[in-house]
């Protein structure tokens, strides 16, 4: 298709898809509304970063690897759902032993947050100096470290209110983008079929090395976690009926998107940065990169300020507001600019995903036994695999850096 009419019909989808996720009747319904929040989550970051990646790495196996992670999530989510169902709506009914180690996964959650909103505004600056003159390593972190100086301002005038209610808006650019990308690869790959042009790129890894990289991948499918702290807001049932959709919703637009990107780019094609997916976009229709452009800085910032009063919140509950959640800022801020500074984003990736990792792999103790104590012990054995499956991950899980190469 000529390349005028295809940037029409992918902006008037964007167009169409804002509009409709704008609707006052969709967004004032309170099961999507709950939904939200871990959708956004779920679906940021790591949207941009795992197509490239996946196809680099894993070849026409990159499907495979997605529905593997997308189900080890379900899997994750599913502990939590389960945990969240156990507390109910009041006071954590649970025996001591369980709340105690639910203070040690806030906790590792607390640090988990404290180093994704690293990953977010790393690729924040490098996505914003991306189709610019500037586009450098140097600029990306210049651009990076004035962001966090931004959000520590922010955080300590007491401004994170009116920065947090853009977040609605946010998902519905990203999502109408998102939309826009799924119909301009399908029409691309659609082509590519019927001229008999699929490309079958062989993976580059295989066995251990494959599985630890997928590990270290874990914090692209993260966020759904997120509906377990909206209890201020949401009830119980709301907060696992919107977390199974949100899940439902991302796997599905992640597969979709893995299974029409895998097949349609030559091995001289792929891109490995951390902006490749836009370099990858051009070549689909010229429309698509200053679109992802947009949907990526809106995601990104808005992720950060969330993972960043998430953290100060739960840093201050954790120390019964002996740490005020403005000074958790600054060292949310400290840890994030060394990071910046001192390591790639795809190393901050696999931290992440490692820190993640832990909280799972507790939710998932706690979440077997429970299930012991109840007498469901077939569930609390499969839980109990999953936290050691999760401990695997902490030790095991692999930069993309180290695995895939440059």
């Amino acid at each position: 298709m000529p390349d005028a009419p295809l940037n029409l019909i992918l902006a008037v989808v964007a167009l169409l898809t804002g509009i409709a996720l704008l609707r006052p009747r969709l967004r004032n319904r309170r099961t999507w509304r709950a939904m939200v929040t871990p959708l956004a989550s779920i679906i940021g970051s790591g949207f941009l970063i795992i197509g490239p990646v996946l196809e680099k790495s894993f070849g026409y196996f990159a499907p495979l690897a997605m529905l593997a992670l997308c189900a080890l999530a379900w899997a994750y989510g599913g502990a939590v759902r389960v945990n969240i169902a156990r507390i109910g709506d009041g006071d954590d009914p649970r025996p001591a032993l369980d709340q105690r180690i639910e203070t040690v996964a806030s906790a590792m959650l607390a640090f988990a947050y404290m180093i994704s909103v690293a990953y977010y505004l790393n690729l924040f600056g490098a996505f914003a100096v991306s189709l610019t003159p500037w586009d450098s390593a140097l600029s990306a972190r210049i651009v990076t470290s004035a962001m966090f100086v931004i959000i520590l301002v922010t955080g300590w005038t007491s401004g994170f209110a009116a920065l947090e209610r853009m977040e609605y808006s946010a998902v519905a650019v990203k999502l109408a983008v998102i939309a826009a990308l799924l119909v301009g690869l399908s029409l691309f790959a659609s082509g590519k079929a019927v001229s008999g042009d699929l490309v079958f790129n062989p993976p580059e890894l295989t066995g251990w090395a494959a599985l630890t990289l997928t590990m270290g991948l874990l914090v692209t499918v993260q966020g759904f976690e997120t509906s377990r702290y909206l209890g201020a807001t949401y009830q119980s049932a709301v907060r696992i009926r919107s977390m199974r959709w949100a899940q439902s919703l991302s796997s599905a637009i992640y597969l979709f998107y893995i299974v029409a990107l895998a097949y349609v780019f030559r091995k001289d094609q792929l891109q490995f940065s951390e902006t490749a997916i836009v370099d990858m976009m051009a070549i689909v229709a010229p429309v698509l990169p200053a679109l992802l452009v947009v949907a990526a800085l809106a995601a990104q910032f808005s992720a950060a300020v969330a993972d960043t009063s998430g953290s100060g919140g739960l840093i201050a509950e954790l120390t019964r507001g002996r740490i005020h959640p403005a000074l958790a800022y600054a060292l949310l801020t400290a840890v994030g600019l060394a990071q910046t500074w001192a390591v790639d984003v795809f190393q901050i990736i696999t931290f992440a995903s490692r820190a993640f990792a832990a909280y799972y792999a507790l939710q998932a103790g706690l979440a077997a036994l429970g299930d012991w104590r109840d007498g469901r012990r077939a569930r609390a054995i499969a839980f109990g695999l999953l936290a050691i499956f999760g401990a695997a991950i902490v030790v095991f899980g692999q930069p993309v850096e180290g695995e895939a190469g440059q």
